[in-house]
């Protein structure tokens, strides 16, 4: 007899957020009904790790995630044992998102790592290593020169799912091999067939893996509200799509090239004035009918998990708790 996996939902509050903020977001997702809470470790930006630790502390069933700790600025032995600490903090509430680092950043420290695909495969080897008691001597894969005796000497800790933050196809086919699951930007969401893919080539479809199906979503009760927020966050990062992603989904590179050149000039108004309809389908934006209407398609086609992700709405903790309240029960009742 075949068995649904129950879906999940995960809300996604970027990196830099106050620790109060963040902690009174996770009370509020955890009232609303969701699964996972995440927030961000980015370098240059503050920490997550203390946002996490207060999260964790006044909440009693949500899981917190990192989205992510890279182990290139931070050393993996360095990201195993805030993982474990947080992990026996929490009583096994704790995800560890991890991810390559960006190539802009890391740079800014002076760092030159290797490419993203190894160095993210180095770190995930020798932080579940290390997680699992032993050293990443004795792995294949985990990087050059670690000692034998190098394990994290305060005893066993509770089990750590390990997800990855990635988008390429090369990553995503790494997390489907050796991940627990994986948070991946869907933009716009028809993508997620083709995130699907990918992980089901590394995993041979066959390991159990939580992909969660990241999105941008906007919501307000004023529908034109969260139309307009979401094509700012669309003409703001227009440059950072790659030409692939765009073309596989029916939109004109050259357009969004030209949405970039109004940002670079300081025209963010005219920017977001040629964001249409179209590109608005990259993320979901609209009232809570709305975005439970486009949740559902894609749980239709498949998405065990959606993830909601920035730029949530005007007030991210007003966007939680419409979430929670309107869209989340919703969807719930109609895929029970």
């Amino acid at each position: 007899m075949s068995t649904v996996t129950p879906l999940r939902f995960s809300v996604r509050w970027g990196s830099g957020v106050g620790a109060e903020n963040f902690r009174a977001a996770a009370i509020l997702a955890e009232e609303g009904g969701f699964d996972q809470i995440w927030t961000g470790n980015d370098l240059f930006r503050r920490s997550g790790v203390i946002p996490m630790t207060l999260a964790l502390d006044a909440t009693s069933t949500i899981h917190v995630g990192s989205s992510v700790l890279n182990p290139v600025s931070m050393h993996p032995a360095e990201v195993a044992g805030i993982a474990a600490a947080l992990q026996d903090f929490s009583g096994g509430r704790f995800i560890l998102g991890l991810g390559a680092g960006s190539e802009v950043f890391l740079p800014w420290a002076g760092i030159r790592p290797l490419s993203p695909v190894e160095r993210t495969r180095r770190g995930l080897r020798a932080v579940r290593a290390l997680l699992e008691g032993g050293s990443p001597a004795d792995v294949p894969g985990s990087g050059e020169g670690w000692h034998p005796a190098a394990k994290l000497k305060d005893g066993a800790t509770l089990p750590t799912p390990i997800y990855l933050g990635v988008m390429g196809p090369k990553l995503l086919q790494l997390a489907g091999r050796e991940a627990d699951g994986v948070i991946a930007l869907c933009l716009p969401p028809t993508r997620f067939h083709w995130v699907k893919e990918q992980i089901e080539r590394g995993s041979g479809g066959e390991r159990p893996f939580d992909l969660g199906c990241g999105l941008w979503v906007s919501i307000d009760e004023d529908r034109s509200v969260a139309r307009r927020l979401l094509a700012s966050a669309i003409a703001r990062y227009s440059g950072s799509f790659s030409t692939d992603a765009l073309e596989g989904a029916g939109y004109d590179p050259e357009h969004f090239a030209a949405v970039q050149a109004k940002v670079t000039d300081g025209d963010l108004e005219g920017a977001i004035a040629m964001v249409d309809d179209d590109m608005l389908l990259m993320g979901i934006a609209g009232d809570a009918n709305e975005v439970t209407d486009r949740c559902l398609e894609l749980i239709e086609q498949g998405a065990r998990h959606i993830s909601f992700g920035n730029p949530l709405g005007a007030d991210p903790m007003q966007a939680i708790g419409l979430l929670g309240k309107h869209v989340l029960p919703v969807l719930r009742k109609e895929h029970s």
